[in-house]
């Protein structure tokens, strides 16, 4: 005999209360017959069936309040009703400010459900909406409450979520009402007299500094108390650190009222007036200033905040370019370095509720940027999650003079982030109140699941994309609008004038109160500076360079080091023919031991840990390494158990971190840039899987990585390298383009260097890591080897790590012992050094000398100089590289070259003309073309050339 509905005590993922009742109904006609059920709920059952709590977990459960009767066919389509009203509320919801009362009626109409009210009433409460509040009695009201919440002022999207309890867990926060925030008075007050605040800065900056552009944050002015909310709420629940990240809209706005920017000092940079001194004397605020600086719209600030259980928590906007979204990586590689405790051995502790990540997006950009995706692609990868960003898209339906129809091809600005399962929330920007419970739920979210979350604030842009653009010309439409609409604060003032929480006239003296602070911190401004300096001054400390640094490492430390990294876990099998290879490096250390590139970076890793310097590597195949050189992470050929020798070293006082990354360059160039920055102790190094690829990163190397100690005072002692070296793989496996890293390498704002020695990157390594923490620290570019990895005239005597240091330049051994007797001396770089070294032979080379330039920049100008001075009958310096003549270094060291030469040598060029491609695809015309460059270097007569046209 078939059991009542109500007598079901299994539990299905998804469904709650007596929902379950009906899903078991469904299931009993699905075990008779799988057809006779809908195709979607077949495919649940067929998903879902393991998943169901079996009825002996529901013994101690009270049966449903309510019976379930009546015909199926109506509760099916009533629950099919109610699962609408869920995912498409949002449709219907007043979320435009613009376009108040103009939302699709998409949730009207009983009748095409095939239901009446009467039918409603029929459904018990608990069966439509579980959660509800107990004002609400019956079906029809259950009905007409989730219609309530899930099209107002605030919408939701949460389908895409497809953890079950997470979207339980949202259903259960939205349909309960706890959320509603309880607005007393006087905190109604206090997000008026917020409001007054955004819109009498912004006002008060636009008649004052008339024409200038601010970007202002006006039709999105209740972003303010949101990011308020959301900060107060994490700082409560014992967050310390929370980085925020946006673009330059509503910029100047935020850094006032969220991170407490004094007036005087923005009020300051409008009037190019000195600011420095403007800063408080207590230390609460930190603003850091570059030599070159950056338009006040760009910048960033610390702050020390007070609140909560937490003393000092940190509060960090980030400096940001104009290129919009590309700081969001930066921000999150920033959180990643405030979670991580480095400081004992293995992979860094990490701890998501130390700090949070909070950026805000632009609706054009947010969909328009490939980095954000990327970024976004970061959030649950294990050597980059940050325990959930909550996101917030500034949406003022336009991005410069482009609207939505022409910038995006979704319906909302915000629909990218649900391909990665991140719950949205859309909110009306003229709704504060509703702006509180968005914030609310964000934190909630993050703080429960560690995941991302999104809000979509929704509002206009008041100004054109700047205050001196006219947006009539453009978008006459939409300003027609907006010139009518009220702005946020007058709305919110008139509802509680007519709520009796406070009278016009105390309104009017909130207003006036504002304004007068804001006059009086003008009045403090110093007076502009009349002439300002033609050139900004470049630190001392910056424009000496890096000094001679002794980065040996005694003999028994590197010999231990070498013999604890071939000590594995008792029963861990190495895959055979790995384990070979390792086991070879034993003998590393013997009478004619060699030790290659691997080896040397990870002695110099080892030893960089065992003096308290934490270490952190990533890369598409850094654990392995691209050219299978590095194996830092080795892999049971039984189990797959993975294990590092370099979190076993006994001495080791400090983490090292290693992770594989996605197929990404730009986000993770600028997460490893903003976890350098922020951990400055530590050794952060980006591994390109082929050199070429670093170019999809350039944006970070241009704005952030070469520029961002001259614009903002941001230091950073990022290793990046970019393997390098023609070796006919085509134009894609070739070049890691020195070109474009020495076009931006002025100021001494980062090492260029091109290797051909394993002993030259051990010291180079450790010699980074020792300047982290002084004020010389600049990134480091280095073209790394391929073929070269294993190359025997690359591999270093063990007798070169245990004293000395790095040298900008190497000399070829061998020759210019006979002074008198050189004529030509051959400069060149990386691996087309060790091609002439292979070419060399016993025949009398007298005549020459090769210098490997392994320090492009800065250039060793004076070594340089002393090195021509020893040749008395010195003829012609002649530059080899395997790159075009318009790429390479050519360009950058000829003129360094002609002033370090003696006036009447001649400077000539050899390597591959000038072409359009890095490389040639064909592998027999590089073999032909390269052995014609080496000829030409090591023959007396001189077939390069400047002058021939096609080079």
């Amino acid at each position: 005999m078939k059991k009542p509905v109500t007598e079901y005590r299994t539990g299905w993922p998804g469904f709650y209360g007596a929902n379950q009742g009906y899903v078991e109904e469904l299931y009993e006609l699905y075990l008779q017959d799988p057809s006779a059920v809908d195709p979607e709920i077949r495919e649940y059952f067929e998903t879902n069936s393991d998943k169901r709590k079996s009825t002996d977990q529901f013994a101690d459960q009270k049966p449903p309040a309510a019976q379930i009767s009546g015909n199926p066919a109506k509760i099916a389509a009533a629950l099919r009703y109610a699962d609408y009203i869920r995912s498409n509320g949002h449709l219907s919801a007043n979320i435009y400010p613009l376009q108040s009362g103009n939302a699709e009626k998409v949730l009207d109409g009983l009748e095409k459900w095939g239901l009446t009210e009467d039918d409603l009433n029929n459904i018990p409460v608990d069966l439509v909406c579980p959660s509800a509040p107990p004002t609400v009695k019956t079906g029809k009201e259950a009905f007409d409450y989730l219609l309530k919440v899930y099209s107002s002022t605030i919408a939701y999207e949460f389908e895409q979520v497809n953890q079950i309890d997470e979207k339980e867990w949202l259903r259960n926060k939205v349909e309960s009402g706890t959320l509603i925030p309880k607005v007393e008075a006087e905190r109604k007050i206090s997000l008026f007299e917020r409001l007054a605040e955004v819109e009498n800065f912004e006002k008060y900056l636009h008649r004052t500094f008339v024409g200038q552009k601010r970007f202002s944050i006006e039709g999105l002015d209740t972003m303010v108390p949101l990011l308020d909310e959301v900060i107060a709420r994490a700082v409560n629940n014992g967050v310390e650190t929370i980085n925020i990240g946006m673009a330059h809209r509503g910029r100047l706005n935020v850094l006032a009222h969220v991170l407490g920017k004094p007036y005087e000092m923005i009020f300051a940079e409008f009037q190019h007036a000195p600011n420095k001194e403007l800063v408080p004397s207590e230390g609460s605020i930190g603003i850091n200033f570059g030599w070159t600086g950056d338009v006040k719209y760009h910048l960033g600030i610390d702050r020390k905040i007070k609140s909560g259980t937490t003393a000092n928590a940190r509060l960090t906007l980030a400096n940001n370019p104009s290129h919009l979204e590309f700081a969001g990586a930066v921000v999150e590689g920033f959180t990643r370095a405030a979670q991580d405790d480095r400081d004992l051995p293995g992979y860094a502790k990490f701890d998501p509720g130390k700090a949070m990540a909070l950026l805000i997006h632009g609706d054009a950009a947010f969909p328009g940027q490939g980095i954000v995706a990327e970024t976004l692609n970061l959030s649950r990868l294990q050597g980059f999650k940050t325990g959930g960003t909550v996101h917030v898209i500034a949406n003022n339906t336009i991005g410069f003079t482009t609207e939505s129809m022409d910038s995006r091809s979704t319906r909302y600005a915000s629909d990218l982030a649900k391909g990665y399962e991140i719950p949205i929330i859309h909110v009306n920007a003229d709704d504060p109140e509703a702006c509180l419970m968005a914030a609310r739920l964000a934190f909630e979210y993050r703080k429960t699941f560690g995941k991302d979350f999104l809000i979509d604030l929704i509002g206009y842009r008041r100004f054109g994309h700047n205050e001196m653009d006219e947006p009539m010309t453009t978008n006459p439409e939409m300003y027609k609008l907006v010139h009518n609409h009220p702005t946020v604060k007058e709305i919110y003032g008139k509802k509680l004038v007519s709520q009796g929480v406070f009278t016009d006239e105390k309104r009017a003296g909130i207003e006036d109160k504002i304004n007068t602070i804001l006059k009086e911190a003008n009045e403090k401004v110093p007076k502009a500076e009349k002439e300002a300096k033609r050139e900004p001054d470049i630190p001392e400390v910056v424009e000496m360079g890096i000094p001679r640094i002794n980065t040996g490492v005694p003999a028994e430390t590197l010999m231990k080091i070498n013999s604890d990294l071939l000590k594995w876990p008792e029963g861990f099998d190495v895959f055979n023919k790995l384990a070979k290879i390792l086991q070879r490096r034993q003998d590393a250390f013997s009478e004619n031991g060699k030790i290659d590139w691997g080896l040397a970076e990870t002695l110099a890793f080892a030893s960089i840990l065992q003096e308290g310097t934490p270490v952190r590597l990533t890369g598409q195949d850094s654990e392995r390494g691209t050219f299978a050189q590095r194996n830092l992470v080795l892999h049971d050929s039984n189990t797959g158990e993975q294990f590092s020798p370099l979190h076993t070293l006994p001495d080791a006082k400090a983490s090292f971190s290693i992770h594989n990354s996605p197929l990404s360059e730009a986000a993770v160039v600028g997460f490893e840039y903003g976890y350098n920055v922020f951990a400055p102790e530590t050794l952060v190094l980006w591994e390109a899987q082929y050199g070429d690829f670093g170019n999809a990163a350039q944006v970070l190397f241009d704005q952030f990585v070469a520029a961002g100690r001259a614009k903002w005072g941001q230091k950073s002692g990022l290793v990046m390298l970019l393997p390098h070296g023609y070796e006919g793989q085509g134009p894609e496996h070739s070049s890691g383009r020195v070109e474009r890293f020495l076009t931006l390498a002025a100021e001494n704002n980062w090492t260029v260097a091109n290797l051909s020695s394993a002993a030259q990157y051990f010291h180079i390594l450790r010699r980074q890591a020792k300047i982290l923490r002084e004020e010389s620290v600049r990134p480091l570019v280095l073209m790394t080897p391929k073929s070269l990895l294993r190359n025997p005239l690359v591999a270093a005597d063990p007798s070169q790590l245990f004293d000395g240091s790095f040298e900008p330049i190497f000399e070829q051994p061998g020759l210019g012992s006979q002074p008198e007797k050189v004529e030509r001396v051959v400069l060149c770089s990386g691996k087309v050094s060790i091609d002439i070294s292979e070419q060399l032979n016993s025949e009398d080379n007298d005549w020459l000398h090769v210098l490997r330039i392994e320090e492009i920049y800065p250039f060793p100008l004076d070594e340089l100089k002393e090195i021509f001075g020893r040749y008395p009958n010195l003829k012609e310096v002649v530059w080899v590289q395997e790159e075009p003549k318009n790429m390479g270094a050519w360009t950058f060291v000829e003129p360094r070259i002609n002033e370090a030469a003696p006036n009447d040598i001649k400077v000539s060029y050899i390597g591959r003309r000038r072409r359009s491609s890095p490389a040639e695809g064909d592998p027999n015309t590089h073999k032909l073309e390269q052995a014609r460059i080496i000829r030409d270097a090591l023959t007396k007569t001189n077939r390069g050339g400047n002058d021939d046209g096609r080079n």
